[in-house]
């Protein structure tokens, strides 16, 4: 590992303050002098590192979808192909949708800047993209490995997976529903069973010995 400069060090440390401030009030409420005063640096040091509020929300995106991946694309990938890397990708989303500052900016974000045409929006729509392309290829891959049906839609997989962890994190952090993990479990459960490949006896069945009484009477007396 490349050990980072002291100059990094500072931004990165920044953008970490950054992405919890935006993840609990959204990008919009990011400012150099708020991130100044929260980090004990100068304004004009902060404005060296980011130069103008725009350029500060892009790169706590970035940060965000980083730690994402750190936390939830990478592990999962580890995960033998097939429907052990989508469970996998499951169950670490699962546990950052508990409490990652990440999930919480991405969900924001996106009802923040829907309506905002600019660099911001842009770059949530190619991350969201992203993601979803990453779930339907991991979903691919057990196509591939003869796990799900090949007539399936990896791409509607995505989509249905992805609702069900924006379901997941809204019953969860805003209605506080203690049955949200169970709830979120029994959905992904229904869409992997959906679409597994319904494995058939592959052997031939031996044939049963007849009973006496199912014995012609030819053979009987024979």
């Amino acid at each position: 590992m490349v050990a980072m400069g002291k100059g990094e060090q500072t931004r990165m440390a920044v953008l970490a303050q950054a992405a919890e401030v935006a993840a609990r009030q959204g990008l919009g409420a990011l400012t150099i002098g708020d991130l100044a005063a929260r980090t004990h640096l100068s304004k004009s040091g902060l404005f060296a590192h980011f130069h103008s509020k725009e350029a500060l929300q892009l790169d706590v995106l970035a940060y965000a979808k980083d730690r994402f991946v750190d936390e939830v694309i990478r592990p999962a990938t580890r995960a033998p192909r097939g429907e052990a890397r989508v469970r996998a990708l499951f169950e670490h989303w699962a546990v950052i949708g508990l409490n990652g500052h990440a999930e919480c900016l991405f969900v924001s974000a996106a009802a923040e800047f829907d309506d905002q045409p600019g660099p911001v929006r842009d770059q949530l729509v190619r991350d969201h993209r992203d993601f979803m392309d990453s779930i339907a290829q991991m979903f691919r891959t057990g196509i591939a490995e003869g796990e799900f049906r090949p007539d399936a839609d990896p791409e509607q997989f995505a989509f249905e997976l992805h609702s069900i962890m924006l379901g997941y994190f809204y019953a969860h952090r805003l209605l506080h529903d203690p049955r949200a993990g169970e709830r979120t479990r029994r959905a992904f459960e229904a869409v992997l069973a959906e679409r597994r490949v319904t494995r058939a006896a592959t052997a031939p069945a031996e044939p049963e010995t007849p009973t006496l009484a199912e014995t012609p009477v030819a053979a009987v007396r024979s």
